[in-house]
């Protein structure tokens, strides 16, 4: 079985080598690049996820990612953003823009390693669902993946849709913020939920008429969010 190729994109070599390095301990092959352009060049039909740096040198780790998610052939593939900026704006900036997680400078390598395993596999294992959810002027398709808000199509990131898809899979029921982040994201580790509100953040200002009053997606303090139950 052919090992699955990651891209490395930092114009740090010490960064490059230390993920490199652990990358292929656990069995992966990887390629590095130190330029946004360079890493644009490496992009072929055999790279199964890029880490990318958020502060990269002339082109930097959003217009990379504008790129790619603008390219019909890598427009799903899972791309993991590293930035020493832990600041809420930086992650909002490159989860609204189509990155599938982000991780802050310094990181525990047992993390970014769970990180990329979790990509992986979300990505190998896509499956579609012939399920069609209607509630008032929402209508979900999970087969075909498109939500439409009254008669028109909202676009929507591969989580976000992921976010809504599951939430209205049952409506009512409270969803932890831990269980969301296992089953979309596919790891778990405490403090680090705040993916997940970033998420809900930017799905309701999409579907919400007013965001601060949700309709559809509900928070529930102290737990998590739910969609809101149907009317029988």
């Amino acid at each position: 079985m052919a090992k699955e190729r990651i891209l490395i994109v930092d114009d740090e070599e010490h960064i490059r080598e230390l993920l490199r390095v652990n990358l292929e301990t656990v069995g992966y092959e990887v390629v590095e690049a130190e330029t946004g352009e360079e890493a644009l060049m490496q992009l072929t039909d055999q790279i199964a996820l890029v880490v990318l740096d958020y502060m990269l040198p002339q082109m930097d780790g959003l217009e990379v990612l504008r790129i790619i998610r603008k390219d019909p052939r890598t427009v799903n593939l899972p791309v993991l953003m590293l930035t020493a900026r832990n600041e809420e704006i930086d992650a909002v900036l490159g989860l609204e823009m189509g990155a599938d997680d982000y991780i802050g400078k310094p990181f525990r390598v047992r993390e970014f390693l769970a990180r990329v395993k979790a990509a992986l596999r979300r990505n190998a294992g896509k499956g579609e669902v012939e399920d069609v959810f209607q509630y008032r002027g929402i209508k979900i398709n999970r087969a075909n993946r498109t939500l439409m808000k009254n008669g028109e199509e909202v676009a929507l990131s591969l989580k976000e849709f992921e976010l809504i898809a599951l939430l209205s899979s049952k409506p009512g029921r409270v969803f932890p913020r831990d269980l969301l982040l296992q089953k979309i994201w596919g790891y778990d580790f405490v403090g680090e939920t705040r993916t997940v509100d970033v998420h809900i953040r930017q799905l309701r200002k999409k579907i919400e008429d007013d965001d601060k009053r949700p309709e559809y997606i509900l928070t529930v303090r102290g737990l998590g969010y739910k969609f809101r139950e149907v009317e029988k």
